[in-house]
């Protein structure tokens, strides 16, 4: 058993440091039903004070190999080694904790496995306790112990995150068997990269793009636990290393791209948006160009998939910060949404009348003025939907007062788009909630320009005599074709087309 956990332990010890970091956590759960005890050192590990140096060497080289343990002990809790030891057993440690385990079987390498995740607890604690700066070697210790430990390659996932698209249409979450590992490194990630004392011109050259890459890579996982560390890591990563942050956005819309164009399926869309909705909150006044493009083909095209109901939320409010940081942008994103709008699902429907309204809230007149006409003729049909929600929905944004002041300025080109929909409600609508609200919205209209709205129901009612007039010539005309075609003999193996629409010419000599 031994055998086996000696030969992925590394063979070369680093040299020596100190360092500090600053506190932080990821949301903590249980792996494999043993919750995370939080100690002081590693508490099976420890060796009594009393003991001398060269006990511990003898207990450590009956365990471990010499190249290992060359200098200290790795199992030595910090507190019984002198102060300029310490990051010397920092390191140690670290390259004890780049051994990887198979958790499939909870029964394999059992032992081993404790004392790993002991001495992960005992990084830890250390972290939090020292108070001087990381040393080079440390830095690149941690980065290859973070990179082993995390980095991987997961399987095939056969399930469509895309079959619905609802918010409450999620498939079951899958956890990771060796969460109970994984979640203390990163929850020692979090502190190392939150700490003052990790110095940013010297961890970026370790915490590269190779390694962001990587990391993002990860949100992916079907573990939510995983991914909530890692947004939160992501997060301080942005705001500790200035000099990769214009990356960092290039690559999450990288992310974006290849989710709405390509596959359809990625696990991590509402914790990357997350992200981003605190970070567009810091942009700058004016927003760079580069920000602008983020939301216009990013951002907007995030509304094409089917599983859009799982990060609505998050997606809105990253919209709905960069129209409160420039308002002009408002049309814009209007106009976008009307482009993917979901005409043929009803649930998407009510998610982005939802969303229309929010934006509406936020947009100026002389922005609501750009896109009114469209927009209006997209909610004119959604009022007459025979799916009572869309309709419902619809019918309530005229529950809002900030969008009733910036119709009520437009009604001469809102209200004729709208009041056709209303009387066809009236008429025809099956779902009683939906003719109450048809009825409250026209007493608004009454309220607002009664002779306005006369004038429209006027209108409507000569449109619809004149459709009906249409439709009566129509069939009269094709009455009279198939009274003719009954006295056309057909001799012979003629064949007859018959067609759906009669020739101009044969209409004429009907006529």
């Amino acid at each position: 058993m031994w055998k086996g956990f000696l030969s992925k332990l590394p063979r070369k010890s680093s040299a020596s440091g100190r360092g500090d970091l600053d506190s932080g956590q990821c949301s903590n759960g249980a792996g494999n039903g043993n919750p995370t005890q939080r100690t002081s050192s590693c508490g099976g590990s420890s060796v009594p004070s009393g003991r001398s140096t060269s006990t511990i060497k003898r207990m450590s080289s009956a365990i471990f190999p010499s190249s290992v343990v060359a200098g200290i002990e790795p199992l030595v809790s910090f507190k019984n080694v002198p102060n300029s030891e310490k990051q010397n057993l920092f390191v140690s440690k670290l390259n004890l904790c780049c051994a990887v385990f198979d958790f499939s079987d909870p029964n394999k390498s059992s032992a081993e496995k404790d004392i790993k995740r002991q001495t992960l607890l005992d990084l830890i604690d250390f972290v939090d306790s020292c108070n001087s700066r990381f040393s080079e070697p440390v830095i690149a210790a941690s980065s290859r112990m973070f990179a082993v430990n995390l980095f991987r390659v997961f399987p095939p996932n056969y399930r469509s995150s895309s079959s619905g698209g609802g918010e409450g249409e999620e498939d079951e979450p899958m956890f990771e068997p060796a969460w109970s590992h994984l979640q203390l490194v990163y929850e020692l990630l979090l502190k190392f990269i939150g700490s003052s004392s990790l110095d940013s011109k010297m961890g970026k050259k370790y915490f590269d793009h190779s390694f962001i890459v990587k990391l993002l890579n990860l949100l992916d996982s079907e573990d939510p636990r995983e991914r909530d560390c890692l947004k939160t890591i992501l997060h301080r990563i942005y705001g500790k290393f200035m000099v990769h942050r214009p990356f960092i956005r290039k690559a999450v819309s990288n992310i974006f791209y290849h989710f709405v164009f390509e596959t359809d399926r990625h696990n991590g869309i509402a914790e990357l948006l997350e992200v981003f909705g605190s970070v567009i909150s810091g942009f700058a006044l004016p927003l760079k160009e580069e920000h602008k493009i983020f939301l216009w083909r990013a951002l907007v095209p995030l509304h094409k998939p089917k599983s859009v109901g799982v990060y609505l939320q998050q997606l809105t409010y990253c919209v709905t910060q960069f129209i409160d940081k420039d308002p002009k942008l408002a049309g814009s994103v209007i106009i976008g949404l009307l482009r993917y709008w979901p005409v043929t699902n009803s649930q998407k429907e009510v998610m982005f009348l939802s969303e229309i309204e929010e934006i509406l809230e936020s947009t100026s007149m002389v922005e609501f003025q750009k896109c009114m006409v469209p927009l209006f003729r997209r909610i004119a049909h959604c009022i007459m939907s025979s799916h009572f929600q869309v309709a419902e929905r619809a019918l309530f944004i005229w529950n809002n007062d900030h969008i009733i002041n910036l119709i009520a300025q437009n009604r001469q080109m809102i209200m004729p788009i709208i009041v056709p929909a209303l009387e066809h409600n009236s008429q025809n609508h099956w779902n009683q909630a939906v003719l109450n609200l048809t009825a409250n919205v026209k007493k608004i209209f009454s309220e607002m320009d009664e002779e306005l709205f006369s004038a429209c129901l006027t209108k409507c009612k000569e449109d619809e005599e004149k459709q009906v007039s249409l439709e009566s010539k129509r069939r009269l005309t094709w009455e009279k074709l198939e009274s003719a075609a009954a006295f056309q003999p057909v001799t012979g193996h003629t064949a007859v087309l018959v067609g759906r629409q009669p020739s101009a010419n044969l209409i004429a000599t009907l006529i």
